[in-house]
């Protein structure tokens, strides 16, 4: 009996001192979750430079969806078991973002936000034919791995078709007001001849590294599954949206339509802001915000000299041919011009710049012209593409140069290109906190940096400067329309209207500006939000640190810690400011 209990004493205490500390159940818990990201997302893997999964895409069914609901919810639990006060600061950052995080894709599993897989721009339909661009295509084997791809493309959108019937079903459509010209984006991909696709591009020029004795095999393989799975695929999406969805699309435009749609619209303000805010607060902010734009770029006008109303003004801007060039290789060249001079400026302001370097590139033209006016793809994981500023070369007449300026420092530098790049290279940080896209964090980044203009020499004459404060009133008109039309009753026209009245964006960019907000609710808010707390937090820091305050520092507080939400932005910077000031 005595040497039974001896022995249990000794198991109990071996397995006491074996037992993991929270920070060690912590780090297991993250490159567990990691690890079920990126299996059911061979796409995002690739993206992070994880390339254990480049032959597969992923599995998109109700039925898996569900399933990653389950697992969600199972990791969250497991993650709020670990004492939180017994972790380090940093590992307490990675606990509350994780946490954060999990929250957040659980609202959208319970709002069912997956039923609605497309928007009126973009989707799985849209960025599959970009492979090429986002996939390595350096030897045999990683051209083997894209036509495995190609091939599997029919299943993949079947998947997406099943899954979308069963929002038809359940009520989660878009709305009909932004579907007009949805065909676009699907026939540009059903093609009698292979060689015509997108898709096939890289059989047409092989690397080096991909011996002659291969190339024919790969390039026939590629054809077969242009012909036997992406053009069948993508056929099968015409005839569904055709037939089936767009006759299913709804009359009504607010999200607040949906099913359980007014709590669904406050739970998408709160994930795309990152704080507790109402959609009235954030309609009145912007009501607050276009009011104070609005003083500005009166004053402006007044600058330039011109003699006229507000209106005649716009109008002025929209139709005089010295603010447009002729080609979309003049507005390519000035958009680069732009980027490289901030480039020179960038060691004023930052500590720190990130490796990775990023180039400019034309919109794809089958999506351009129902996409917005440029946007940014950020660099592959393992460093071997860099990041691309995409511009709009659609209807050059909807793309002023008074605007570039603006529009180059929000995509490129030092708006989403530096901030995503230091973002992938932080070091000491687990994977998910490269990849985490808070949105008000990098939409207000982004914003924020178009005013670091000033701070650089740019906007010298008054119409790229009313340029830049036609892109902060394009965010604050944001506020109004997209809390008016989600939830309080606006029209479509309504928005169109005060978008039109108020800014200077041309009415092409206008009307696709407003279908986006209606087919993606609450993400524009999130912009205006986010830069307006930046500003707040570096003015506060401004006034209590005084001379010591140096803004290169206080922009790798910002971004060192890569993208984050706004609470906890702040509990960084408040942190600092009381470190500065005992040196």
């Amino acid at each position: 009996m005595k040497t039974t209990l001896l022995w249990m004493g000794l198991i109990l205490m071996t397995s006491t001192s074996m037992a993991a500390t929270p920070a060690e159940t912590l780090k297991q818990l993250i490159a567990e979750e990691w690890e079920f990201e990126v299996r059911e997302d061979p796409l995002f893997a690739t993206q992070t430079g994880d390339h254990r999964f480049n032959d597969k895409l992923p599995s998109v069914t109700v039925a898996d969806e569900e399933r990653r609901e389950k697992a969600t919810r199972d990791f969250l639990k497991r993650l709020e078991a670990i004492d939180r006060a017994q972790l380090a600061a940093a590992d307490g950052l990675n606990h509350d973002l994780l946490r954060r995080t999990l929250r957040n894709r659980i609202g959208e599993y319970e709002f069912k936000t997956y039923l609605m897989p497309i928007t009126n721009r973009e989707g799985f339909h849209t960025d599959f034919p970009q492979l090429p661009d986002r996939v390595p295509l350096d030897n045999t084997k990683d051209y083997e791995n894209y036509c495995a791809r190609l091939e599997a493309c029919k299943v993949y959108i079947d998947q997406y078709l099943e899954t979308m019937r069963a929002g038809v079903k359940a009520g989660y459509v878009l709305p009909k007001a932004v579907m007009e010209g949805w065909e676009t984006a699907v026939d540009a991909h059903i093609v009698d001849d292979p060689t015509k696709s997108l898709l096939y591009a890289p059989f047409e020029k092989y690397p080096d590294d991909v011996p002659t004795a291969d190339r024919a095999r790969l390039t026939e393989r590629g054809k077969k599954a242009i012909t036997g799975s992406v053009v069948p695929g993508y056929r099968d999406l015409r005839d569904f949206m055709a037939k089936e969805y767009v006759p299913a699309c709804r009359g009504t435009i607010a999200a607040s339509e949906l099913p359980n749609g007014k709590a669904f619209y406050e739970h998408r303000v709160r994930y795309y802001t990152t704080l507790d805010l109402t959609p009235k607060q954030v309609h009145d902010t912007g009501l607050s915000e276009v009011k104070r734009i609005r003083a500005e770029m009166d004053a402006v006008i007044v600058k330039s000299g011109f003699k006229g109303s507000f209106a005649d003004f716009l109008n002025f801007l929209r139709t005089d041919p010295r603010f447009y060039v002729d080609t979309p290789e003049q507005l390519l060249k000035e958009v680069s011009y732009i980027s490289k001079k901030m480039d020179g400026q960038l060691p004023k302001m930052f500590k720190t710049l990130p490796r990775m370097p990023y180039g400019v590139k034309p919109i794809p033209d089958f999506i351009a012209p129902k996409t917005t006016t440029a946007y940014y793809n950020q660099p592959a994981g393992d460093g071997t593409r860099a990041g691309t500023y995409y511009m709009n070369t659609y209807d050059l007449k909807a793309r002023p140069l008074y605007e570039l300026e603006a529009l180059s420092f929000h995509e490129a530098v030092p708006g989403h290109h530096l901030q995503i790049a230091i973002m992938q290279e932080l070091p000491d940080v687990p994977n998910f906190r490269r990849y985490t896209y808070f949105t008000a964090f990098v939409e207000g980044w982004g914003l924020y940096s178009e005013r670091l203009g000033l701070e650089s020499g740019f906007y010298q004459d008054p119409y790229s400067d009313f340029g830049r404060l036609t892109y902060e009133m394009w965010r604050a008109l944001r506020l109004v329309v997209d809390t008016g039309m989600h939830y309080f009753g606006w029209t479509r026209q309504q928005a169109i209207d005060y978008m039109a009245q108020n800014g200077a964006l041309s009415m092409h960019n206008v009307t696709t500006e407003v279908d986006r907000y209606i087919s993606w609710p609450g993400q524009a808010v999130a912009y205006k939000i986010g830069e307006l707390k930046i500003r707040e937090l570096r003015a506060w820091a401004t006034q209590e640190l005084g001379v010591k305050f140096d803004v290169r520092e206080f922009h790798d507080v910002v971004l060192w810690s890569g993208a984050v939400p706004l609470d906890v932005l702040e509990a960084n910077v408040r942190a600092w400011v009381a470190q500065a000031k005992k040196t």
